[in-house]
């Protein structure tokens, strides 16, 4: 593919950060944008998203570090060229989430509130990021047989080269944007605050593990039976917000139950 888009002089423009930071700036417009909708200053949104942004970077480059740490202790100075691929979400979607969990607890902010303005962002700034995984040839997938697999003719690119691969990061930025058109479609319609975040941290981690199975780039050593880490943090936050779901349904549907027995009594 194109890992580097063009060359002036000294100065090189990386085709996987040029779109790793166009996904990071459409996620942020759209929750800036539906902010107000939801009764919030984009401005809080705005400040928010810079400490997510610089959690998600270190979490996700110390996540991919961890896994290559072989290739890292040899190599120390590597781990700073982010341009050459190499960032696990879910390290960095960890890292993110303790930030603005932080963040919004010192600012006393509506963190399940805020969630849900924050996750079609994500999902659309992930698919995008994905785009330039493909042209970095980085989370490549294994080799195949099936009649749209891709090649790797570049010798700059990260995936072996002239082999034909599953496109993984185009699976992943399609799915990706299916679980951005559902989260778009249940915001627009009543929810109890947190549903919409939820249900991305449901769809996400069912969708990654089965797209890992696909891959053919180091995904670190099996830690349960045949589960990667990456696999074993999909599956959990797919556990924990098929519980959370649950609970925020249950307590909504009581709490109409509530009010509708309220109204009936005051009537």
């Amino acid at each position: 593919m194109f890992p580097v888009l063009f060359k002036l002089g000294p100065f090189t423009i990386h085709t996987y950060g040029l779109f790793v930071a166009l996904g990071f700036l459409l996620g942020i417009g759209l929750a800036v944008r539906t902010a107000p909708r939801f009764g919030l200053n984009p401005r809080t949104i705005q400040d928010l998203a810079f400490y997510i942004v610089v959690a998600g970077l270190v979490g996700s480059r110390l996540w991919f570090v961890g896994i290559a740490w072989e290739h890292f202790r040899e190599r120390p100075l590597d781990v700073f060229k982010l341009w050459q691929g190499g960032l696990v979400f879910y390290g960095g979607l960890i890292l993110a989430i303790l930030v603005a969990v932080a963040y919004m607890g010192i600012k006393k902010l509506p963190m399940f509130l805020i969630g849900d303005i924050l996750a079609p962002g994500l999902a659309l700034g992930q698919a995008v990021g994905r785009v330039g995984c493909l042209a970095a040839g980085c989370c490549y997938g294994a080799a195949t047989d099936l009649p749209w697999a891709i090649r790797f003719t570049n010798d700059q690119c990260l995936a072996p080269l002239n082999t034909p691969l599953h496109p993984t990061q185009l699976y992943a930025s399609l799915g990706l944007l299916v679980i951005f058109a559902i989260l778009l479609f249940l915001q627009r319609r009543p929810h109890p605050p947190g549903m919409i975040f939820w249900t991305y941290g449901l769809l996400h981690g069912l969708f990654r593990p089965v797209l890992e199975t696909l891959r053919g780039d180091f995904r670190g050593p099996a830690v349960l039976g045949p589960l990667t880490s990456t696999q074993i943090a999909s599956l959990s936050l797919a556990a924990v917000s098929l519980i959370m779901i649950i609970g925020l349904t249950l307590f909504h549907h009581r709490g109409l139950g509530e009010s509708a027995r309220g109204g009936s009594s005051g009537g």
